[in-house]
């Protein structure tokens, strides 16, 4: 199959380099150590959020788990965003080197896995959006039902468990290449720890109390983990399944705008495949996309430069010609 690229401009063209320093984390094949901490790392937080029902309806929350909750959530759903996806991945805009750093731990804290590993996936994904060797397409196996169900499961999280990885030296050379950058997606599992052990050490002050501390962790870790990682892998099976297409792109990319808030813009989803180095995915009005606000206020205070903001010519161009959001159709991919 003959796959055409909308990788970035700025993304490294696919080559291997025996030069590079070694990867991060794991080379292409993924170890049953990794896979057993992968699960761990779904699992645990999710069946918190299973008891969490019950927990609030027998002990309530309290403000400061709920402060807890949401402060680190989107903390780590911008660092994901506007670091891991617009900055390290597709190049949106350019950051100076303390807002790079930041950028590159506050995506580590949301427990998604070592950046150099994430953008390299990611670069992949847009090279072969919604075809064959795309690493987590919905429509894997099928356009049948029970192979989008299959997909969508697939897409949402059984491609994380996949033995093959994606090659680190070919996607994100540029990356292993950064000293600082590739050390940082080496001590991912010490970001991860920092993360996990915040809300639990805040509450806990705060408090003056283990209970403060226990609940600091239930809500503001395990829950809020849980809820940050769905509402990513979401963007992966989701928007990709359904949602409004009013730009062109030649894969199934779509905007699912319930999505938009939790996501921080991202699932304004079918115009970052249309153009894939904007800096703003919710273009249009009433489109809330936080991570843009957050770009315009770093460049405002001279952290980030040439930062690529869509033009309206460049939005207009790349419509559909119908103009009524239709729902593009991608060629299917065949089940591997």
């Amino acid at each position: 199959m003959t796959v055409s690229s909308d990788v970035t401009d700025d993304a490294p063209k696919a080559r291997d380099d025996s030069s590079l320093p070694s990867a991060t984390l794991g080379g292409e094949q993924k170890r049953s150590i990794e896979q057993i901490t992968l699960l761990l790392f779904i699992t645990v937080p999710f069946l918190a959020v299973l008891a969490s029902v019950p927990l609030a309806w027998g002990w309530g929350v309290s403000w400061l788990d709920l402060s807890l909750l949401v402060f680190f959530y989107y903390l780590g759903c911008h660092g994901i965003t506007i670091g891991f996806h617009r900055y390290f991945t597709h190049g949106a805009f350019k950051a100076k080197r303390p807002l790079r750093i930041a950028l590159a731990i506050a995506g580590s804290m949301a427990v998604e896995g070592p950046l150099v590993r994430w953008v390299a996936d990611h670069r992949k994904h847009h090279k072969f959006s919604d075809a064959e060797g795309d690493p987590h397409s919905p429509w894997r196996f099928g356009e049948t039902v029970p192979a989008l169900m299959k997909g969508l499961w697939w897409a949402h999280i059984a491609w994380m468990f996949d033995e093959e990885q994606t090659p680190q030296e070919k996607y994100a050379p540029d990356l292993i290449k950064d000293n600082a950058i590739r050390t940082i997606s080496r001590q991912f599992l010490l970001w991860a720890a920092l993360s996990l052990s915040l809300p639990a050490l805040i509450g806990g002050l705060v408090t003056m109390s283990w209970w403060g501390a226990f609940t600091g962790f239930f809500w503001g870790s395990l829950v809020r983990v849980a809820l940050l990682h769905h509402v990513t892998w979401s963007i992966n099976s989701i928007c990709h399944a359904v949602g409004k297409r009013p730009f062109k792109s030649r894969d199934r990319s779509g905007n699912v705008w319930w999505l938009a808030v939790l996501s921080c813009g991202e699932s304004w989803h079918n115009l970052h495949h249309a153009d894939p180095t904007s800096a703003r995915h919710g273009v249009e009005r009433g489109q809330v996309d936080s991570s843009a606000r957050l770009i315009r206020w770093f460049e405002r205070f001279g952290w980030a430069y040439d930062v690529r903001w869509p033009s309206r010519s460049r939005i207009d161009s790349r419509r559909n010609p119908d103009g009524k959001g239709a729902r593009g159709r991608a060629k299917t991919v065949e089940a591997a």
